[in-house]
């Protein structure tokens, strides 16, 4: 693609590609709006099903499910096509929000939550993959954009709504908010996505191994953040095993659920993937424990300091939108290169906020934080996507969402190490909170200084023929 020339945003919205950018983005609003709608309403299904303990399971399980699938979608979308792989994920998704909503106990939630986030694995993983496809090199940062804004909105909107709904409904409603999302997203599925069938007649295994270690090793990443230290020591490794296994079986395997070049540090792809998975691993631990450390240490309730933290989704839409017409290639490596740098300070930030109580501190951090997320993500995700060769693309595509919710999960694991290591959980001044939260943004930071140096390394690699593919000239 041409620096000269560039996308307006406009054109995302002319009748060629408006609905495609529509599906695009009720894809990311599914996931989006069930994780807040989730996060608000499962206290109140323990509330009446009982089962406290499994709380935290209903995350989990969607995590590894969500991982999971996505892990296997490009594989999916060879075999069935795009648009029935899609059908077929929302109705996974559909049947088990329908079961969630509907349980009479907490395990039967667990296997809802299971089921939602397989489906929707699938359905991030594909939209994913479609945007190559169905946009020219020039829009992809918009489009990038508004799903960026999409979960800013939803940051916002959909605590709002889960509580109103689980306030004067039900918690049910609150999961049922979701279905008429998911139905309008296959209605418009069904009209709109190409229904591409396999390029060749080959029947391909399934990937039932690779997929049993990815989702093992999320899994035993998930406890090693509840777990005592030296057990989380134990379990973060085994984890690193599975997951290491995972992706040596796939370089060798004839049906690859991933890029041949995934996290190996001499490809613009594998760099790329490393600095993906490091700036969500660096995020997660002021993710899970800002608003309690808020609510713990300076008393605000659940609305004031949810948003506070909601203040980095907005920041992130905001610098996604603002940096979306960039041209220049030397100035979208600087912001790749940029955004771990603005995380990793607007972390430290945060923590310097909260260890001198001052709230406009954290409010810049968070700033900083969510721009940095917003001004790196998209040019990062082109850059794999035109360095990836048209055979891999769909592949390359497709293990960036996956990538991002790996991250997330061993992020919070590693931050629910190193608070419980300092004495989070039995904290009950504020100079214990203090003391506590100091190691998780420290690790934060660090995180997002090794995913600078995978964004060093991944600009450095990118060929000028790299913005020459099929899908850049498009």
């Amino acid at each position: 693609m041409s620096d000269s020339v560039q996308g307006q945003w406009s054109e995302i919205f002319t009748p060629r590609y408006a609905t495609v950018t529509l599906i695009l983005c009720l894809g990311v609003a599914l996931l989006a709006f069930n994780s807040f709608l989730a996060t608000v309403s499962l206290p109140t299904a323990v509330g009446e099903l009982g089962g406290v303990a499994l709380i935290s399971w209903a995350l989990t399980l969607f995590l590894v499910f969500a991982i999971v699938g996505g892990a296997g979608a490009a594989l999916l979308k060879h075999r069935l096509g795009a648009r029935t792989a899609l059908l077929v994920s929302a109705g996974v998704f559909l049947i088990g929000t329908l079961i969630a909503a509907s349980a009479s106990s907490m395990p039967i939630v667990l296997v809802g939550r299971s089921l939602q986030g397989l489906g929707e694995g699938v359905v991030a993983a594909i939209c994913f993959a479609l945007i190559p496809e169905l946009f020219p090199s020039r829009l992809v940062p918009k489009v990038f954009g508004m799903q960026a804004m999409i979960w800013a909105i939803a940051a916002f909107g959909g605590p709002a709504v889960a509580g109103l709904l689980t306030e004067m409904v039900s918690w049910r409603a609150a999961f049922l908010f979701s279905v008429p999302l998911v139905l309008i997203f296959g209605v418009m599925v069904a009209f709109v996505v190409p229904a591409k069938s396999p390029s060749d007649g080959t029947v391909m295994g399934f990937p039932g191994l690779r997929l049993l270690a990815i989702g093992v090793g999320i899994m035993l990443v998930a406890l090693a953040g509840i777990a005592e230290p030296l057990l989380a020591a134990a379990l973060l490794m085994g984890a690193a095993v599975l997951l290491v296994a995972a992706v040596w079986l796939d370089g060798r395997s004839a049906e690859r659920l991933m890029p041949p070049d995934a996290f190996r540090p001499v490809s613009v792809v594998g760099t790329g993937l490393w600095m993906t998975l490091l700036i969500n691993v660096a995020g997660a631990g002021s993710a899970v424990y800002l608003v309690l450390v808020l609510q713990q240490m300076w008393g605000y309730g659940p609305t004031m300091a949810g948003v506070i933290a909601a203040v980095m989704a907005v920041a992130w839409s905001a610098s996604a939108i603002a940096v979306a017409n960039v041209r220049q290639k030397e100035t979208r490596k600087l912001l790749i290169k940029a955004g771990p740098a603005m995380i990793g300070i607007g972390l430290l930030l945060v923590l310097l906020g909260l260890e001198m109580d001052l709230l406009a501190i954290v409010v810049v951090g968070q700033l900083v934080i969510g721009s940095g997320f917003g001004t790196c993500n998209g040019y990062l995700n082109l850059t794999m996507m035109e360095a990836a060769s048209d055979a891999e693309r769909d592949r390359t595509s497709a293990l960036m969402p996956t990538t991002q919710s790996a991250g997330n999960a061993i992020g919070a694991a590693l931050a629910g190490v190193a608070a419980n290591s300092a004495g989070l959980a039995t904290a009950v001044s504020v100079g214990d909170f203090k003391v506590a939260v100091m190691p998780v943004f420290l690790l934060g930071a660090f995180m997002a200084a090794l995913a600078f140096v995978a964004a060093w390394r991944t600009v450095s690699l990118v060929k000028p023929q790299d913005a020459n593919s099929s899908f850049a000239a498009g």
